[in-house]
């Protein structure tokens, strides 16, 4: 068991897949404190719509929420050449890569020795590829690496983000991605 002081980062990409990490990590003994940054998301409308969904999952658990500003054009440049990339590519993993490494710096900025990301719990998204990536960006920070997908983790923030009746997306947040949704 973790210490009930134990401060631990973790980047949040929305309200849905934050609800349930939050509460595990809390049932773990950390105290979260949830990092929402996200220069992906297409337009600062999405933006704006996640970040209300992320401050009334932050309400419900009774937590402090850090938001970094929106800048997508932080984004743009860090997939530049791969916007044609398939979804679940080298676009993707340069995106989850600058998240992280933006997660990271924050944690060390604010004296937190630990961080980790609510990114793991999607489905469409390769937990052992979000672990290696978090590894080699922590810069001395520790990546605590969860499958929050365990134990029903993707049905039980499903759940609570019902329950909360929160914005419920049905991309990543890319323009790219967005263009290949099946309407």
């Amino acid at each position: 068991m973790v210490q009930s002081n134990n401060k631990i980062l973790i980047h949040a990409c929305c309200g849905i897949c934050s609800g349930y990490p939050i509460f595990l990590l809390k049932e773990m003994g950390y105290e979260p404190v949830v990092y929402f940054c996200n220069p992906n998301l297409d337009t600062f409308e999405e933006f704006e719509r996640r970040l209300d969904a992320q401050k009334t999952v932050c309400n419900h658990h009774n937590i402090e929420l850090i938001v970094e500003e929106y800048n997508h054009d932080e984004y743009l440049n860090a997939v530049k050449g791969l916007e044609s990339d398939p979804e679940r590519g080298k676009r993707c993993i340069k995106c989850i890569e600058l998240r992280l490494k933006m997660s990271s710096r924050k944690a060390k900025e604010l004296g937190i020795g630990k961080f980790t990301t609510s990114l793991v719990i999607s489905p469409h998204k390769n937990f052992k590829q979000i672990e290696e990536i978090g590894n080699s960006v922590s810069d001395g920070v520790e990546y605590i690496s969860i499958n929050f997908k365990k134990q029903d983790g993707f049905l039980k923030t499903n759940k609570l983000s019902k329950e909360l009746n929160i914005y419920r997306q049905n991309y990543c947040g890319c323009e790219f991605a967005k263009s290949h949704i099946v309407k």
